[in-house]
């Protein structure tokens, strides 16, 4: 069931962005297989907590096993695509990189994730989220005029990751699925923080983002109506009037004065920032949401990961589920279709052994030996 269905994606446990693009894969009905080691990188909680380990596969095999590729290489055989997250070199080094897998299926699609990429004089070196968007130019454009601002890890492991990498492998397999061949993906952090930062570098190249003024630009905490305010129960709300319409509509709905008729004049932002800072602090959020939300203002309420569950909107769409009792994002993005894959908990690590090995030809008396010489 799902749109991918049909398809084989070997993921090569590990943690961050390449989970996160394995799940999509799974959750769009692909058979996802997760090459899990003994040990995990991180503790060790229930399956079902695992979200990003949902509809996944476990097959705990050891790699570092001789033993271990002819097994390895029967399930490439049959695989679309393998998505990794190692430092370059390493899946070379276990006799499982790109070449040696490709020339088992010439058709495969390999995915591989870093933070700095495949080349470079920075290749090689260990680094975070924070990191890869400090270099490749996202970090010195988020917070306040004193200093950057740590915007979770979302940027660089999820969004110049995650969402490149899936794009990057989807991209290949369609390829593939004309000419026969697979390829390679290098899908390196700072190679797609740097394209999700391209209004940027349009902005500021057309005069119209001052790249050394943080915080005081358009969509950076500079602008009065691009901005997060704080209520009078010490919530906070969110407002992007941005478009002069929208802008006009929150000058009429909260009644202001002739000097916020000129939107773009930055030297009266600060101004500006403070009266509104004054006005949103007359009401509680409850009455906020009653006044703007719905409207054209570009409105919304700051919700915590625990409320945004509830709010009606999210409700009305479906946007959680419940799996064994844990709340968690819904599978996006949606398709016309109703053929979608069923959502299943994270399987615990080894679960699927038996049954993937019975699948690539191994008997049960061939099995119990791999178990005892510690192959799987």
């Amino acid at each position: 069931m799902g749109v991918l269905s049909g398809y084989r994606i070997i993921e090569l446990s590990g943690i961050g962005p390449g989970p996160l693009c394995g799940m999509l894969f799974a959750d769009l009905g692909a058979e996802v297989i997760r090459i899990d080691r003994k040990k995990t990188a991180l503790p060790h909680t229930k399956p079902k907590y695992d979200i990003t380990g949902r509809n996944k596969k476990s097959f705990s095999l050891n790699l570092k096993n001789k033993e271990s590729l002819d097994i390895f290489n029967s399930l490439i055989k049959s695989a679309d695509a393998l998505i990794e997250g190692f430092r370059p070199g390493v899946t070379e080094k276990l006799g499982v990189g790109p070449s040696d897998c490709m020339k088992i299926n010439p058709k495969l699609v390999y995915g591989r994730v870093t933070g700095w990429g495949q080349t470079g004089p920075l290749s090689k070196a260990a680094g975070h989220d924070i990191n890869y968007i400090a270099l490749a130019g996202a970090l010195h454009s988020i917070g306040i005029i004193e200093k950057p601002t740590v915007p979770l890890n979302l940027i660089g492991d999820y969004g110049g990751g995650t969402m490149f990498l899936a794009f990057g492998v989807c991209a290949a397999l369609l390829s593939a699925s004309k000419t026969g061949k697979g390829q390679v993906v290098d899908a390196a952090m700072i190679d797609g923080v740097s394209t999700l930062t391209s209004i940027f570098y349009s902005l500021s190249q057309s005069g119209l983002w001052d790249v050394n003024k943080r915080g005081m630009n358009l969509l950076d905490g500079g602008a009065p109506f691009y901005q997060v305010y704080e209520t009078k129960d010490h919530k906070f709300i969110s407002l992007g009037s941005l478009e002069p319409q929208f802008y006009q509509l929150l000058i009429e709905k909260l009644e202001l004065q002739s000097e916020f008729s000129n939107q773009l004049d930055m030297n009266e932002w600060p101004k500006l920032k403070e009266k509104l800072e004054t006005i949103f602090k007359t009401k509680n959020i409850s009455e906020w949401n009653e006044f703007f939300e719905g409207s054209d203002v570009c409105y919304a309420p700051v919700l915590s990961i625990n409320e945004a569950k509830d709010h009606p909107h999210m409700i009305d769409r479906n946007n959680f589920i419940d799996v064994d009792g844990v709340i968690q994002p819904a599978p996006a993005p949606r398709f016309s279709s109703d053929n979608k894959a069923e959502i299943k908990k994270a399987p615990e690590i080894g679960q699927d052994n038996n049954d993937i090995m019975r699948e690539i030809g191994y008997s049960d008396e061939e099995i119990k030996k791999f178990y005892e010489d510690e192959v799987i």
